[in-house]
């Protein structure tokens, strides 16, 4: 089984220290075809962008680069678009479900909860959700905690997929936003989205910097990956060297 962590949107974060960051999105084989987590932006955001988008990339300083869009790389590595059968969102913000149009014969996998906060947004940050990233009608598929668990985390698995793969609530960046869990063959990729600050910095000065934007779950995380040398987690959002010792074979 082959897992690519790929990096789906380049920007430079406009306020200290001004680091420039990718977007991580996992690309799993499995059972049912190649798993898509998270899709970065999407060849319409570069080609024919929304208002939205436009200030984004403007305030983000974002590389407008077509070639980064997922559907592109993927291409690079041998897949065809066709080939991606599911997608698993972390949540519906603009720089991580922007791909969606690229694959819209994928089954999209969301947290029930992200999708009523989409529908009804109650929060400042579950505003920026670009309608144009849904107007292709995407084949939602949405979950809701059953009583299972990963770990000691509420948790939904997603039946019929293997390796295993679990959405799990971490609210806080918006109410319905999820980390997701691949199993692997050393342990588990755990990519947390933006519940935790970009890069995975824990001291105090990035916490205290994120806080606002990314919720109250960071001290859980922070000692469950400290506790867990099997579970390799990773931010939504990490430095461009990341993705460059990621291509490393």
């Amino acid at each position: 089984m082959t897992i690519h962590v790929l990096n789906g949107f380049s920007k430079r974060l406009p306020w200290p220290p001004y680091r420039k960051i990718g977007a991580v999105c996992s690309l799993a084989e499995t059972n049912d075809g190649l798993l898509l987590v998270d899709t970065g932006l999407g060849l319409g955001d570069y080609h024919n962008p929304s208002r939205m988008m436009r200030d984004f990339m403007a305030v983000m300083h974002a590389v407008r680069d077509p070639e980064i869009a997922i559907v592109r790389q993927l291409t690079r590595l041998g897949y065809q678009p066709a080939d991606v059968r599911h997608i698993v969102l972390t949540h519906l913000h603009l720089d991580h479900a922007g791909g969606l149009p690229d694959f819209p014969h994928a089954t999209v996998h969301l947290f029930q909860r992200e999708y009523e906060a989409w529908k009804r947004p109650r929060k400042l940050l579950e505003i920026p959700y670009d309608k144009s990233h849904f107007a292709h009608g995407p084949r939602w598929q949405l979950h809701r905690l059953e009583g299972e668990r990963w770990y000691d985390f509420d948790a939904v698995r997603i039946a019929g997929i293997q390796p295993e793969v679990w959405l799990v609530p971490l609210a806080g960046h918006t109410s319905g936003h999820c980390g997701v869990a691949i199993e692997t063959e050393t342990g588990w990729l755990f990519q947390v989205g933006d519940a935790v600050p970009a890069n995975l910095q824990f001291d105090w000065f990035s916490v205290l910097l994120y806080r606002p934007t990314i919720g109250a779950q960071v001290p859980r995380l922070k000692a469950f990956a400290a506790s867990h040398p099997e579970v390799r987690m990773v931010a939504g959002h990490m430095g461009l060297d990341f993705f460059e010792k990621e291509k490393t074979p």
